[in-house]
């Protein structure tokens, strides 16, 4: 026999290690998908947050510090995705890098696999005499070269060496397949990841979009509320200089809040006796007109407010600022039980406007400009106009103070809506 040459370096181990890089990739494929749908997931709730932020802010009245928790939690939520998109995109280029190696590595085997056929269908042919190198070229066209040489060992004498390359050519065949196979789940995986990547990164960029958006209008909100706040500060600035001046302001306003209050029961309970109101009110609230939300309701900065609770200062309405003489509307179907001066404001009373929705729902409209379209005792759609904003009372510019009271007690209107 002939000495045999040596094709290329041959490893026992070569097949059992392309089925563990096979089985390694199946798992990496595994992970990276499982990444692609967080990722899209992340995506999807960050549409679904910018689009509720969106419609917030384009609504009326926003509720800024609620937008600028959205906004921030926004900014955060993009940072995370950012993160995975880039390690998604340093994925994909491990895929790319991983791809080219074993595709190089797919082209050594397929060329040492030749090496060893040809130099296994040398020997036999030396082996074999002339007239049987057809019958032998037979065999060698066969897929496994075990059967072959099971065949041949009938008529010729093969020796071990022949034997065990062979045999290295059946595991060639075999590692090169499980190579072959990776190859084409990289090829594939990395086309879906870029196609997924490429989607991802058009939702990011939108996203971007919107947020500078949401961040610049509310912005323009924010600038809005801080001057129509400091307008209202300018006309406590006199009150603010003498602390005893500013106690008294804020027990007199205590007073004629509790005074109109006792009031207004005694009215509803009327026009509920005679069944002009029912006793619950089936249906949300809207807001009474647009404009800039200068105070909100609750706790505050704002020292001329009351205390209540553990609230050194608290605003128990919403103050809303637009163009004085702006109509302002019901924010609910109901009866009107008060049109008039708040006479128990003392010398300067404000023009409020009351609206019994039930039994226990009322909303208040204070600071209106002095007149009645609507008459007291008269019932109102939503929507209908019942007056329009002025600057009566202790007001601090033309605007509105929207109250609701539920069950005896001033409550955040935004719970109604």
């Amino acid at each position: 026999m002939l000495g045999a040459p040596n094709p290329g370096s041959v490893r026992a181990d070569e097949l059992s290690d392309a089925r563990a890089r096979q089985n390694a990739l199946s798992q990496q494929l595994k992970a990276q998908q499982a990444q692609v749908a967080e990722i899209n997931d992340l995506q999807a709730q960050l549409s679904t947050q910018i689009s509720s932020t969106k419609r917030e802010l384009n609504g009326i009245n926003a509720d800024l510090a609620s937008v600028k928790a959205n906004i921030g939690s926004m900014v955060k939520k993009i940072a995370v995705v950012k993160a995975r998109y880039d390690a998604q995109v340093g994925q994909l280029q491990e895929l790319d890098a991983s791809l080219d190696r074993i595709t190089v590595e797919e082209n050594v085997m397929t060329l040492h696999l030749r090496a060893r056929k040809e130099l296994l269908a040398e020997r036999l042919r030396q082996a074999y005499d002339t007239d049987r190198t057809s019958m032998v070229e037979t065999f060698l066209s066969g897929e496994s070269f075990t059967d072959v040489l099971s065949q041949v060992s009938y008529t010729i004498d093969v020796s071990e060496q022949d034997k065990a390359l062979a045999e290295q050519i059946v595991s060639d065949q075999q590692a090169l397949a499980a190579v072959h196979q990776s190859v084409d789940m990289t090829r594939q995986a990395t086309d879906d990841l870029r196609v997924q990547t490429a989607a991802q990164k058009v939702k990011l960029d939108a996203a971007l979009v919107e947020l500078k958006a949401a961040q610049a209008q509310l912005k323009v909100l924010e600038a809005a509320t801080k001057r129509a706040l400091a307008i209202q500060n300018a006309a406590y600035a006199k009150v603010l200089r003498n602390r005893h001046n500013l106690a008294k302001a804020i027990a007199a306003t205590n007073a004629a809040k509790s005074a109109l209050a006792s009031k207004i029961n005694d009215l509803v309970a009327a026009q509920y006796a005679h069944g002009n109101i029912p006793s619950q009110y089936n249906g949300t609230l809207t807001w009474p007109m647009p404009g800039v939300v200068s105070q909100d309701f609750g706790c505050t900065g704002v020292v001329y407010e009351p205390p209540l609770g553990s609230c050194a200062h608290f605003h128990q309405g919403i103050d809303i600022v637009n163009d004085y003489g702006t109509p302002i509307h019901a924010s609910g179907s109901g009866r009107v039980v008060y049109c008039g001066w708040n006479y128990a404001d003392g010398a300067d009373p404000a023009w409020i406007v009351i609206i019994a929705h039930s039994q226990a729902l009322e909303t208040w409209y204070a600071h209106m400009v002095p007149n009645c379209p609507v008459a007291a005792g008269s019932s109102v759609s939503k929507g209908q106009v019942i007056g329009h904003e002025g600057n009566t009372g202790h007001s601090t510019g033309a605007h509105l103070h929207w109250a609701v009271r539920f069950n005896d007690s001033f409550a955040n209107p935004r719970l109604f809506l």
